[in-house]
């Protein structure tokens, strides 16, 4: 199945499909930036997503070509559209990826926390890309090695859904055998603007959120992020249909997806009393409570993360930080975001029920 713009939208959904107008690509919004939505705090909001993967120019910025080639009958008209527009983007100087938003929340102050529940992510597409490009990811002197290690190199590997419902990688070029692995669908671009009137590179995660890459986010999770502008202006993107910790390859499974979303504006008052005074992205699953930490170095990230942590166990727990130091030492897994998108992060697995 395909879900092309505006396909099986129930009636007196709020919806934002991912046309031209309603994109970014490249830059992540900022505050000067108009909202192509306006909501109230407590909306859901159906919104379709792109993969960069199979639009970008060193993939030949024709998508129905490329994924015709590796076997794909269906590929999304929005996709193909942005792809040959004329939209104002420097490849090699902006980043891959397409957001769609911004989104201003009526209400929402500089200092309050917007939270982003994820209700619903449905694949638009039954197959998605993984690739190693530019000579980065985790092994950027080795790897594409068929490429000749040049800056334009790249190297992508399709990956098909197969009817199980599992991602499917071929063990070689040309081998009829696969490997297989669950999906977990999940954005991992998920946002507010920056202040000011400059739009950040799509490619480094930061306090505004953006390029965060955890694979926690899946239906039935929430992010919460400081709000940096009036109004949030929140945008999502980067599809994934699945991730491991660390993402090593530069990207993981990227495929477009079509997902519901729940915005609510909390208090900074509200907000510092459950989460203490948060200077980045946190998470929550069913499961787990999710600090994170972000730095170009992967140490100062994981610090960082730690001592997330602690603040969030004194603030929600009233926890005494040396006993948070040591419970986080003894219960808690530190995990390795994402590698690649030049700000590395960590998140922390914070078991909910230990404090129950």
């Amino acid at each position: 199945m395909i879900l092309q713009t505006g396909d099986a939208i129930p009636d007196g959904t709020t919806y934002l499909p991912s046309t031209t107008d309603h994109v970014l690509w490249g830059r992540l919004p900022c505050a000067a930036d108009p909202a192509v939505l306006v909501i109230d705090s407590g909306d859901e909001v159906v919104i379709d997503t792109i993969s960069h993967e199979g639009i970008l120019e060193d993939q030949g910025r024709d998508p129905r070509a490329y994924f015709e080639a590796a076997g794909a009958s269906d590929v999304l008209e929005d996709a193909i559209t942005l792809a040959a527009s004329d939209y104002p983007r420097t490849f090699g100087v902006d980043g891959p990826h397409v957001t769609t938003g911004p989104i201003e929340v009526r209400g929402a102050k500089v200092g309050d926390l917007l939270a982003i529940r994820v209700l619903e992510t449905l694949p638009r597409v039954p197959y998605g890309v993984v690739s190693n490009r530019h000579g980065r990811g985790a092994l950027p002197g080795e790897y594409p090695l068929d490429a000749n290690l040049k800056s334009s190199s790249v190297f992508s590997v399709f990956a098909a859904v197969g009817e199980d419902g599992r991602g499917r990688i071929p063990l070689a070029p040309g081998s009829e055998r696969d490997v297989t692995f669950e999906l977990h669908p999940f954005l991992g671009i998920m946002g507010v603007a920056v202040a000011g009137d400059v739009r950040p590179h799509s490619v480094p995660p930061g306090p505004h959120g953006g390029n965060i890459d955890i694979n926690l986010l899946t239906a039935g999770s929430t992010l919460y992020l400081p709000i940096q502008a009036d109004g949030a202006l929140a945008y999502v993107g980067d599809p994934h249909f699945a991730q491991g910790d660390g993402e090593v390859a530069l990207t993981a499974m990227e495929a477009s997806l079509r997902v519901r979303l729940g915005f609510d504006v909390i208090a900074r008052e509200d907000a510092i009393a459950s989460f203490g005074d948060l200077v980045g992205p946190m998470a929550e699953t069913s499961e787990f409570l999710v600090p994170t930490g972000m730095n170009e170095d992967l140490d100062i990230a994981v610090q960082d993360c730690v001592r997330a942590a602690i603040a969030l166990l004194q603030a929600r727990f009233g926890m005494d930080p040396r006993h948070a130091y040591a419970y986080l030492s003894a219960a808690t897994d530190f995990n390795i975001s994402q590698v690649v998108d030049l700000v590395k992060g960590a998140h922390a697995r914070i078991r909910k029920e230990d404090f129950s």
